[in-house]
């Protein structure tokens, strides 16, 4: 049997439109390797978007280098954009973004970032597209 996402994705639909590092963060809810991705270096104005639906997430006015190796923002995009999600694995309790259209695994949110929210939106670069700013 083939389960589907929400939208009627299903798993086939994900591997075939992702590289299997893309299918293994963002559909299985994996971790890419710190400082690992491009985009952590990413200093270009524009808007960081889900790789697996498209939807814009976050735009780099937010971002800012946590040091943490992984591209991190104060914020979203908008309220609608991602939504959070309780992550007891790995014996931790963790909050869990994903992406609010598509259900994509994106990373993390934890108190420790700058003002004005004091968030940080802990991002795998293999979850995100970046298109910069004409």
């Amino acid at each position: 049997m083939t389960i589907a996402d929400h939208n009627g994705k299903t798993n086939v639909h994900w591997r075939d439109k992702l590289t299997p590092e893309q299918y293994h963060v963002t559909r299985e809810h994996g971790t890419e390797r710190a400082f690992s991705h491009p985009l952590n270096l990413e200093k270009r104005a524009g808007t960081y978007y889900c790789v697996c639906c498209g939807a814009a997430l976050f735009t780099s006015h937010a971002k800012f280098d946590s040091g943490s190796g992984w591209p991190s923002f104060f914020e979203p995009i908008s309220d609608e954009a991602v939504k959070e999600v309780d992550d007891r694995s790995h014996f931790m309790r963790r909050t869990e973004i994903l992406c609010a259209n598509c259900d994509a695994h994106l990373g993390h949110v934890v108190p420790a970032g700058p003002a004005p929210t004091g968030l940080r939106y802990c991002t795998n670069g293999l979850a995100l597209d970046f298109k910069p700013e004409e």
